[in-house]
């Protein structure tokens, strides 16, 4: 999984800080690594520096291997908050999409029957 980190001019990318946010995401989105070719994070500060509440920006897009990429969005006080805030979204998205590749959550739905194809 490639793991790419972009800013805004409003927000410091300095090689120390670059590192953790990368080794968030691999702890977050670590059950989904072997189905992620890329994962995107874009921080951003929407005031410019200015403070007023929720103006730190966290859009976090995911390329899921074979399948069109996600994308999320969060907004917090902090860079960090907004950083979790967009990650732990993803990662709600990637457990509940229904295309996801079987796993250790996959089983048969009262709904839609069994999984393996039989009705």
């Amino acid at each position: 999984m490639e793991i790419l980190v972009n800013t805004d001019h409003n927000v410091s990318a300095h090689q120390a800080r670059i590192a953790g946010i990368e080794i968030e995401v691999r702890d977050i989105l670590a059950h989904f690594a072997d189905h992620l070719t890329r994962v995107e994070v874009h921080l951003s500060d929407e005031s410019a520096g200015r403070s007023s509440g929720k103006d730190k920006r966290c859009m976090v897009e995911a390329r899921p291997t074979g399948r069109a990429p996600v994308a999320v969005t969060d907004h917090a006080g902090t860079v960090d908050e907004a950083l979790r805030g967009a990650l732990h979204k993803l990662k709600r998205l990637l457990e509940s999409d229904p295309a996801r590749p079987a796993g250790r959550r996959a089983h048969d739905s009262i709904r839609s029957g069994p999984r393996s194809g039989r009705q």
